[in-house]
């Protein structure tokens, strides 16, 4: 009996005729690959697992939100080692793999109506403004729109309503603490590293290809650890340093407090080594925003003292200057520091240029999306340096003053929210995860922050968990005498118990 590879000829049937598709697709995959690189080898490499992360996505949707917060943190790494993989769309794709996941196939799992409120529809309104740019005057390019919109509205309008509905569990905020201490930790030890033994090759050829102008400084590494750059990571760093810090002087077990205060330090220093200037003030706002939440006068009084003191020796001794890190985060206090008049200089200009603009020249003018998709127009050449200044130049004064006081307005309803907690722990963890919020928000007058990972990821988060937290927060108790000498003890207008006073 002969028989080959497809036929046995006893049976004369086809019997593996599967390796045909096998051996086509095997030489597709190989030609695509030495036409497009590498990085369409990886794909094929980790597509199994994508598809088993899309079902599992769909069975347990809260999956996809916790890898939303870890991907952020190691999206910009991936894609400096990946040369061409367009590692942003895996954001969008995470929360939108999301969304279907709890729209299409679980949403009666889901109370929908607790997004009704106000923090989900200021992002509504910010949204529709972003849209309604559309029909700027100045008739900026639809792919720059398309590109700058996702990081001006479309993350905030879709990580708060997701995470509203995922985190509806009082340990997801341990959980989410947890993430995020131990993905900065992680990247202040990878800074320390970067700074000590040197970029690797991915990260030299990065820098070769244009970052290097801003992140060697007088033979000096300005270390960006695996964030996106020195300016993200030091804000980041700041972010995650002061919440730790807060956490340290909560209502806490002994070895917790321990545990917050070395992880507030080893972070604090991986926001020196970075050189961003701008970072200080994420740790001066938000620990001014902590004051001002824990409504007690001596603790008020104290923090501005000392908080006065450590920038007053920052201001006018020359402690630390022998460290190279130090002599630049004291530029920062230096109002005739030639990088800041710089940037006053750009704001002139950039007033002078939309003066007559209330409205702005439109979204993805500005910044990176300004110059790779607006380059004819005058306002992409002028340098942002800023999200405020940004935020002007793209929607002009009408829409930054929308904007900023949406921002104010949040920060004041958290407040008023943390104000109006019993649970001394959960008070503690709101309070940390709103100064951390105002530290950004800080920040970004500097360089922009909020707008970017993983800073943007953990705020909208953060915000999302103080809007949930009254549903966790300790029930208020009252009592209400009967006629028959007795007490109805009721919490949050429920009957919860019944006691005898004679």
């Amino acid at each position: 009996m002969e028989s080959n590879v497809f036929y046995t000829t006893n049976r004369n049937i086809i019997k593996n005729i599967w390796l045909i598709p096998i051996v086509l697709i095997t030489v597709a995959c190989g030609w695509l690959i030495a036409r497009k690189g590498v990085a369409i080898g990886m794909i094929f490499l980790v597509l199994p697992f994508i598809a088993g992360f899309v079902a599992l996505v769909f069975l347990k949707p809260r999956i996809g939100m916790f890898t939303y917060i870890v991907y952020v943190f190691v999206m910009p790494t991936i894609g400096k080692h990946i040369p061409g993989l367009q590692v942003g769309l895996g954001t969008d794709g995470i929360l939108l793999l999301t969304l279907f996941a709890i729209l299409f196939f679980r949403s009666d799992k889901f109370k929908f109506r607790y997004i009704n409120n106000d923090l989900f529809w200021t992002a509504v309104v910010w949204f529709v403004i972003t849209i309604l740019q559309l029909g700027n005057p100045e008739r900026p390019s639809i792919l720059g729109w398309v590109y700058e919109m996702r990081s001006a509205t479309l993350y905030w309008i879709l990580t708060i309503p997701l995470a509203i509905l995922l985190f509806y569990k009082k340990s997801d905020i341990n959980t989410f603490f947890t993430i995020i201490i131990v993905l900065s930790l992680i990247g202040a030890v990878y800074g320390v590293k970067q700074m000590k033994m040197g970029p690797d090759a991915a990260e030299n050829r990065w820098l070769e290809e244009g970052p290097k102008k801003t992140h060697v400084l007088f033979g000096k590494l300005r270390v960006f650890s695996y964030y996106s750059d020195a300016a993200q990571f030091g804000a980041s760093q700041a972010h995650i340093a002061i919440m730790c810090i807060i956490l340290a002087v909560g209502p806490h077990s002994r070895k917790k407090k321990l545990t917050y205060m070395i992880a507030g330090l080893v972070i604090m220093y991986g926001m020196i080594i970075s050189g961003t200037r701008g970072a200080l003030f994420g740790l001066v706002g938000g620990g001014f925003m902590f004051l001002i939440l824990s409504k007690q006068i001596k603790i008020l009084l104290l923090g501005a003292i000392v908080g006065g003191g450590a920038l007053g020796v920052l201001k006018y001794t020359t402690i630390g200057n022998q460290n190279a890190e130090i002599r630049r985060l004291r530029t920062s206090l230096d109002p005739k520091d030639a990088s800041l008049q710089v940037r006053f200089i750009n704001q002139q200009i950039l007033a002078n240029y939309i003066k007559n603009k209330p409205f702005g020249a439109g979204v993805g003018t500005m910044g990176t999306w300004g110059t790779i998709y607006n380059k004819n127009k005058y306002i992409s050449t002028i340098p942002p340096d800023s999200l405020y200044v940004k935020i002007w130049g793209m929607y002009g004064i009408v829409g930054f003053l929308i904007w900023f006081g949406m921002m104010m307005y949040i920060l004041g309803k958290s407040a008023g929210i943390i104000w109006k907690t019993r649970d001394p722990v959960l008070k503690n963890q709101l309070a940390s995860l709103c100064s951390g919020v105002a530290g950004i928000l800080l920040c970004s007058y500097g360089n922009e922050v909020l707008n970017a990972m993983p800073s943007e990821a953990v705020v909208f988060v953060s915000l999302a968990f103080i809007w949930l937290s009254p549903r966790w927060d300790t029930p208020e108790t009252k009592k209400i005498e009967t006629d028959e000498n007795e007490e109805l003890i009721y919490s949050n207008n429920h009957k919860i118990g019944l006691t005898n006073q004679v």
